[in-house]
């Protein structure tokens, strides 16, 4: 390692032979690597000490804190990668958005954005905005040696329905209006996005993030057709911004079981599945030269021992033949999940996949 090295680049250098990192790149691995999405996070008891009093936003600014919550779960489960405490909408928030995280609700944004005037409050994103994660990477890269921090950011598409619902929904009834009846107005506004997008996810990656996750959560609300019209080249936009970094870039949407394919052509190295579809009928989908992720049902770690095993067994079974594996839920972690579940699911992996 060359003595003037950046942080970031000593990083990836540490990261670079890790078992997750060789997966993203379909290459042998000594064990199939897992992480959880969510793991850092409501189902660890040290996660809420640590946010007593914090709101969720705030508690995305402070980089002591973010550092602490992102490595609770790689000291408590020896997950083979971190993942960046934060939120898909910290971006917005820091180029002046009014929106805020209500508690059992989600994201809800104060004045949606609905007609072309509305586009003004989107400016473009500095790494001024964000430099609590710069400071919380270096934090980080600091702590984690060779184990790799995953960055993350919201999806263009999963972007604008907040912003255009004013918060979740189950019908995108205002979104797709847009899209369907205004599209250069939606055009515009998903190109916006992507920029902040790809903002976002080079600040972490400059910081020292060894590869990164574009969650596009609400995709699954799509058909094929309209995704790859409406949706995909936005998408493509922010996996080609970051392309010559060379660090993995994974994409994951829920639902998304009839969108695989497409969503592979986005550009991702690596094609997040969720657990409707198995690993091997999703690897015909998405087609070869692509490592997938996934996909076990997070309702089965409430079950049994001896279920959850069986489950896990599955999942690899199916993930034989595939060019490369991430071990991981086809969610995110459930709130209430038994942490000590999580921690015996990486270990069972682990052990079954010793090579």
């Amino acid at each position: 390692m060359s003595a003037n090295q950046s942080p970031a680049g000593q990083q990836q250098t540490a990261t670079y032979d890790s078992a997750f990192m060789k997966a993203c790149r379909r290459e042998p691995v000594p064990h199939t690597p897992v992480w959880f999405m969510r793991q850092a996070g409501r189902s660890l008891p040290e996660y809420h000490k640590a946010r007593t009093g914090i709101p969720m936003l705030e508690s995305c600014t402070r980089p002591e804190l973010v550092a602490e919550i992102t490595l609770q779960p790689v000291r408590r489960h020896k997950v083979d990668a971190a993942v960046y405490f934060s939120d898909i909408v910290v971006p917005l928030k820091a180029i002046g958005i009014d929106l805020d995280i209500k508690p059992g609700v989600g994201p809800v944004v104060a004045n949606p954005i609905r007609t072309r005037a509305d586009l003004a409050q989107l400016r473009d994103l500095t790494p001024e905005d964000v430099s609590y994660v710069t400071e919380a990477i270096g934090l980080l890269t600091a702590e984690l040696g060779s184990t790799p921090l995953i960055g993350f950011a919201g999806a263009p598409f999963t972007l604008a329905s907040y912003l255009i619902e004013g918060g979740p929904s189950r019908t995108y009834e205002n979104a797709k209006a847009i899209m369907y009846g205004d599209p250069e107005l939606w055009t515009d506004l998903l190109d916006r996005l992507a920029d902040i997008t790809s903002a976002f996810l080079k600040v972490q990656i400059e910081a020292g993030a060894s590869a990164v996750q574009v969650f596009d959560s609400w995709a699954g609300a799509l058909a094929p057709a309209d995704y790859r019209r409406s949706v995909l080249p936005a998408s493509a936009k922010v996996f080609q911004a970051v392309e010559g970094y060379g660090v993995p870039r994974i994409h994951f949407g829920v639902g998304t079981g009839e969108l695989l394919g497409l969503m592979g052509e986005a550009g991702a190295d690596v094609v997040g599945v969720d657990w409707r579809v198995p690993l091997d009928e999703a690897a015909r989908r998405v087609g070869p030269g692509k490592a997938l992720q996934g996909n076990l049902d997070p309702t089965v770690l409430f079950a049994s021992t001896e279920a959850v095993e069986t489950k896990t067994r599955e999942v690899l079974d199916a993930a034989k033949g595939l060019e490369g594996h991430i071990f991981n839920l086809g969610h995110g972690v459930m709130p209430n999940t038994d942490p000590d579940s999580l921690t015996r699911l990486v270990e069972y992996v682990h052990t079954q996949t010793a090579r």
